[in-house]
């Protein structure tokens, strides 16, 4: 056991300003964070404090993160596209996400109803990492590049020029905040006003 995930359970994560209050999410969701936490201490998993979180390591590689959001409590699979879910009861943790999976919370109940599963996935998150197993993740070239954004590169080459010189993490950002809007003329809007953000190498949502 850790010691400042038994602070992080009491106070909460500190990256808002509800830390330490009766609102914090982390003191909402306290009961089922702590049944979360007595099953995972029971794997091979070693329990670690990262970006304010705890995290569950094997031999140093990140498998498990517990965490909360306003309505529920979770752990999050790093590798979670991996895992055999024949029921489909683990939920992607944002609509592009490519790896992690996650388990969703609203009662202790739940979690101790859940535990041969939690356990089962616990297991296999553990032996992927004992065989090295590797997510495949999509290239920057399997996104879809909006005609908008073709547009714009044809009529500024330095602008194109700007785009590919970012990381590739912040290029798929942006194909995916383009594409993401309906409409011809939001997407026209999304790639004006990122414009400058392209010029200085930052990412969609970087100021």
């Amino acid at each position: 056991m850790d010691t400042r995930v038994d602070h992080y359970l009491d106070q909460g994560c500190g990256r808002c300003s509800l830390y330490g209050t009766p609102r914090c999410k982390v003191k909402t969701w306290h009961d089922v964070l702590w049944a979360l936490r007595s099953i995972l201490l029971q794997s091979e998993l070693v329990e670690d404090l990262k970006w304010s979180q705890p995290v569950y390591t094997y031999n140093g590689a990140n498998v498990v993160m517990m965490s909360a959001f306003k309505d529920y409590a979770f752990i999050s699979f790093f590798k979670g596209s991996l895992l055999s879910d024949p029921e489909g009861i683990l939920s992607r943790a944002g609509k592009n996400s490519q790896a992690a999976r996650q388990l969703r919370f609203t009662h202790c109940e739940q979690v101790e109803s859940l535990k041969p599963v939690i356990m089962n996935f616990l297991q296999q998150a553990i032996e992927i990492e004992k065989t090295g197993g590797k997510i495949s993740f999509k290239q920057t070239s399997d996104y879809e590049v909006p005609e908008e954004l073709v547009k714009a590169f044809e009529a500024d080459a330095s602008f194109k020029v700007a785009f590919d010189a970012l990381t590739p993490g912040r290029q798929r950002g942006y194909l995916l905040y383009f594409a993401g809007a309906r409409q011809s003329s939001t997407r026209h809007s999304r790639i004006e006003k990122s414009r400058q953000r392209i010029f200085n190498g930052k990412g969609y949502n970087e100021r």
